[in-house]
């Protein structure tokens, strides 16, 4: 079940921690009263200051204060923002005065589900506001920026509707088995279907390019010991990450640092040095270095002339890097690199940051963001090649119906309940 809507509920806006102006929202059923009980409710969408009161008539703070009518609002009800003081004492005694008014503290996500139940967003819009908020680099803002403008529930929008379309014609078929139909019809139905289910797979053949770049890419440094892991890491975060020394086995761990590169954020990960270790510590290192490996997106393979360790992986999700540049001739081939010197390490820095932006390119249409789109997608595709070919009119009806529903889910359409309990309560108090 979702929270009780028909209270006022209040959190904080601005971020957290000791600030200038602290923003304290409020929204719902009687906002207008519990405001009033607080100062003199200001005229609609005017910033007024007033001084706000307990109900013993104590003054607490000299904010400005704003009144926000519904439907014209963030979530479609009247609602109401006090921009106080910054102090934590400001803020405590506020926030007591708003419970004695009758208010309660918002829940995780609150304010944004009341959004969509009001209608203001759908569901994608919702969870794309999550993601803005999260942003930490500037290809994850466009990202959840174009997601927050309506593209990609605009692309679902128009799936299901000719989805409906499709099932109409089939209840038809179903309701008037007698009627003399030309083969066309049945024909021009199995081409929807087919020319439908053909979309939505090229829809979800990207590589997960979007969710990439929402949840940021892994590189993992790997090579034997000492061949200048550890400084390469520290070079690339610009601060000391892990130890360097000259004795082999100093990083037993994965280290991780994260870092923008060309706006997508990618997780830099030193791993333990790769050889047949005897040491039960160490050995575990390298166990865990080669199943990081395994699963990052790019591996940068560090040799300094010595042979390097064989990696089983794919050629493309390997770069090879010669360091110690300073150390040695430079080879005919390659890139080579000197952490310490900084010998080619601008070059480096721009090859990583283009590898991220091809892995997380999204620019070629709206992206999928999430596993629960996949999910759903991936349901309206098997749907629709049960409904392919089949021959029992009601059978095909229920596949065609039941790809609605999934599409219908990531929308928000239908059935999203339980849904809404899992995409809301990812999201801070005051959104």
């Amino acid at each position: 079940m979702g929270p009780d809507a028909s209270r006022v509920i209040f959190a904080v806006a601005s971020g957290a921690g000791r600030a200038a102006v602290t923003v304290l929202r409020l929204s719902g059923p009687g906002c207008g009263g519990v405001l009033d009980r607080l100062c003199r409710r200001p005229p609609a969408r005017v910033a007024s200051l007033r001084t706000l009161r307990n109900r013993y008539g104590i003054a607490l703070d000299r904010a400005l204060v704003l009144w926000l009518p519904g439907p014209g609002s963030f979530t479609g009800e009247d609602s109401a923002e006090l921009h106080l003081h910054g102090g934590r004492a400001v803020l405590a005694g506020v926030s007591g005065a708003l419970l004695e008014a009758g208010a309660r503290p918002a829940e995780a996500g609150e304010f944004s589900r009341r959004a969509f139940l009001h209608g203001r967003m759908d569901l994608l819009q919702a969870e794309a506001v999550a993601d803005l908020v999260a942003a930490e680099t500037e290809a994850q803002r466009r990202q959840a920026l174009r997601q927050m403008e309506g593209g990609l529930g605009d692309l679902y929008r128009g799936w299901s509707a000719r989805l409906v379309r499709l099932l109409a014609q089939q209840e038809a078929l179903i309701d008037f088995p007698d009627e003399d139909l030309p083969p066309s019809v049945d024909a021009a139905m199995e081409a929807g279907i087919a020319e439908l289910g053909a979309a939505i797979a090229l829809h979800l053949a990207d590589d997960g390019r979007g969710e990439r770049l929402r949840d940021g890419l892994e590189f993992a440094i790997v090579g034997a010991p000492n061949v200048g892991k550890s400084t390469l890491i520290n070079a690339l975060a610009r601060r000391d990450i892990a130890i360097v020394s000259p004795l082999a086995g100093t990083t037993r761990d994965v280290l991780e640092v994260r870092l923008d590169l060309g706006g997508v954020p990618v997780t830099i990960l030193d791993t333990a040095g790769l050889r047949d270790a005897t040491d039960a510590v160490e050995a575990e290192g390298v166990r865990r270095a080669r199943r990081r490996a395994a699963e990052a997106d790019l591996v940068l393979a560090l040799s300094d002339g010595t042979p390097a360790p064989v990696l089983d992986l794919a050629p493309e999700r390997v770069l090879h890097i010669r360091t110690k540049a300073d150390l040695a001739a430079r080879e005919a081939e390659g890139m080579a690199i000197s952490a310490r010197t900084g010998e080619g390490m601008e070059a480096l820095e721009t090859r990583l940051a283009e590898h991220a932006r091809a892995l997380t390119d999204v620019s070629a249409s709206p992206a999928l963001t999430r596993p629960r789109h996949r999910a759903a997608l991936m349901e309206a595709v098997e749907r629709l090649r049960a409904a392919e070919g089949e021959r029992v009119p009601e059978l095909k009806g229920e596949a065609l119906r039941l790809a609605v529903q999934a599409i219908g889910r990531i929308t928000g359409a239908v059935g999203i309940e339980e849904v809404l309990d899992s995409v809301f309560s990812q999201f801070c108090i005051g959104k």
